[in-house]
């Protein structure tokens, strides 16, 4: 069965590559939300073709999202189709196979992963009564606000979690860190730089006074990293600035650092006492996803590699988070990474592997049958 499922999606192979180039060529940033459910209909009509049923396109908190199987999957297979990527960003990077690669906007984070997942119940040829779900969200980029809630309740009752994110050098994740972020607001008070600066509150100054410290918060040796990453200040150049808002990103591999460093964050106070400081966005987003989440389910995916006769895949754990650190977090067994080969996520360079995307097809089947199998038995 193992060796008939590589077989056949090698088979497929230019049928796969035509839906992910599909998918590519419907531009889909997270904010543009009539964007997002354009290319959740390109992408059900795929699956309604392939699958031979028609999956359900819901709205959670005004955002769409694809659903197809039952509410609450033994098995969830998990993946967005939002992109960094602006309308427009096809015309400068247009979908191009180059050799072994296959380019465009949002191809490795994660188009070719949600084509992988379609793929891989095609291969089964597993109906909706089969225990197996897909959810593919388009909020993922923007820290899942809106799906966090269906996602989680997708997986309440799940045996397991398949994230079709992109692999990192071809190798699964185990393991990813939590992150916050935080959008924070001084205000000041305006003056005349040159009649009478002295009245003013700069806001400008203390926004600088919180980057010095919030670099401060980061321990390196437990892998906490505070990183100030927007910063927006003033109106005029004659003018002491009464409004300062900073960016700051958090990653951490527990959930008593993010809390640390949330305790921090929300307890600075600027250095003079008429100026105030409100914490405008953000906040923990998605908790640290432990090793202990994915690492059975890895053994198993190599297991199921042999059998197909692919080379060890290996896993590591990242810094980046996705929406497993949901559901691992919840208690479900969760795998990361098991979409595309390639690299360049979020950057001009972004490619997958052509060659590796009938593989890693076959490899998700061979994994959710295995799963299925072994929960059966």
């Amino acid at each position: 069965m193992t060796a008939e499922l590589l077989a056949a999606a090698r088979a497929r192979q230019d049928e796969l590559i035509g839906a992910v180039r599909t998918l590519v060529e419907v531009e889909s940033p997270s904010a543009d939300i009539d964007a997002c459910r354009s290319c959740l209909t390109t992408a059900a009509n795929v699956v309604a073709t392939w699958l031979g049923s028609p999956p359900r396109i819901e709205e959670h908190e005004g955002r769409p999202v694809l659903r197809w199987g039952p509410e609450h999957p033994r098995v969830l297979l998990l993946g967005h189709l939002d992109t960094v990527w602006p309308v427009g960003t096809l015309a400068r990077i247009p979908w191009a196979v180059d050799g072994d690669r296959m380019r465009g906007p949002g191809v490795f984070d994660m188009k070719t992963g949600a084509v992988q997942a379609i793929g891989a119940l095609a291969l089964l040829g597993l109906d909706e009564s089969a225990g197996v779900g897909l959810l593919l969200t388009t909020d993922e980029e923007i820290g899942s606000g809106c799906s966090r809630a269906v996602i989680e309740d997708a997986a309440r009752d799940g045996e397991a979690v398949l994230v079709l994110e992109p692999s990192v050098e071809g190798e699964l994740k185990t393991a990813r860190k939590g992150t916050s972020w935080y959008v924070v607001q001084i205000t000041g008070r305006a003056a005349h730089t040159g009649l009478d600066p002295e009245r003013g509150i700069n806001a400008l100054v203390e926004a600088a006074a919180l980057v010095s410290d919030a670099v401060t918060w980061a321990r390196p040796e437990l892998g906490t990293t505070v990183t100030p990453t927007t910063a927006r200040a003033g109106v005029t150049d004659n003018t002491v600035p009464d409004q300062a808002v900073i960016g700051i990103d958090v990653r951490a591999w527990s959930a008593e650092e993010q809390q640390r460093i949330d305790d921090l964050a929300r307890g600075w106070r600027p250095a003079h006492p008429e100026a105030a400081v409100d914490i405008v966005g953000g906040g923990i987003n998605r908790p640290a996803m432990e090793e202990s989440a994915g690492a059975a389910l890895a053994r198993l995916a190599e297991r199921c590699a042999a059998d197909l006769g692919l080379a060890p895949i290996g896993s590591r754990a990242v810094g980046g988070a996705s929406d497993g650190n949901f559901t691992a977090a919840m208690g479900v067994p969760t795998l990361d990474g098991l979409g595309a080969v390639g690299d360049g996520a979020h950057a001009d360079h972004e490619w997958a592997s052509a060659a590796a995307l009938p593989e890693r097809t076959a490899l998700v089947a061979a994994l959710v049958s295995a799963i299925l199998a072994r929960e059966s038995a």
